[in-house]
């Protein structure tokens, strides 16, 4: 599994690249992933996200966490047959607020270190094709959350 980690360097970010690349490593796991892919994850701050949520959502605010799947089937596509010359599925990259992580651990009660968990594995589930926005796939991804989050809790956080 290549899982990599880029924190924007002038975020004093309390998890360390090892934490976050652990995180996402047990919620591939927990989806039943194969070892052959490839994932990126970035930790950005306000203004960034806000741009790429502008840009790609057409809303112009900060968000918490952006996915951008690079193996997206549409109802109705075959598979992609010809893989990466690496021999690595791409599956794309998550981009996280930290300092929106921040603000919602502080209303939520909780670690900044468990929001982050948290946005991790909500980005990594749409990545996987989880999509809370469809109301036939809502309860099936918060199921995936909280079981994801009881294994990581106990395990990591």
């Amino acid at each position: 599994m290549e899982i990599n980690v880029l924190i924007e360097e002038e975020l004093m970010v309390e998890a360390g690249a090892d934490w976050l690349q652990a995180i996402m490593e047990k919620t591939l796991l927990a989806e039943n992933v194969p070892s052959t892919i490839e994932i990126s994850l970035v930790i950005t701050g306000q203004e960034q996200i806000q741009t790429l949520n502008r840009d790609y959502r057409g809303k112009d605010q900060p968000t918490d966490v952006l996915s951008f799947a690079l193996q997206e089937n549409k109802e109705g596509e075959a598979e992609a047959f010809i893989g990466a010359p690496d021999g690595l599925l791409h599956l794309g990259e998550i981009i996280i607020s930290y300092p929106q992580a921040e603000i919602q651990a502080v209303e939520g009660g909780h670690s900044v270190k468990k929001e982050l968990a948290e946005l991790i594995v909500h980005g990594v589930l749409h990545i996987l094709g989880y999509d809370h926005e469809k109301v036939d796939m809502e309860p099936a991804m918060t199921n995936r959350e909280k079981i994801i989050m009881a294994l990581l809790e106990g395990e990591i956080l």
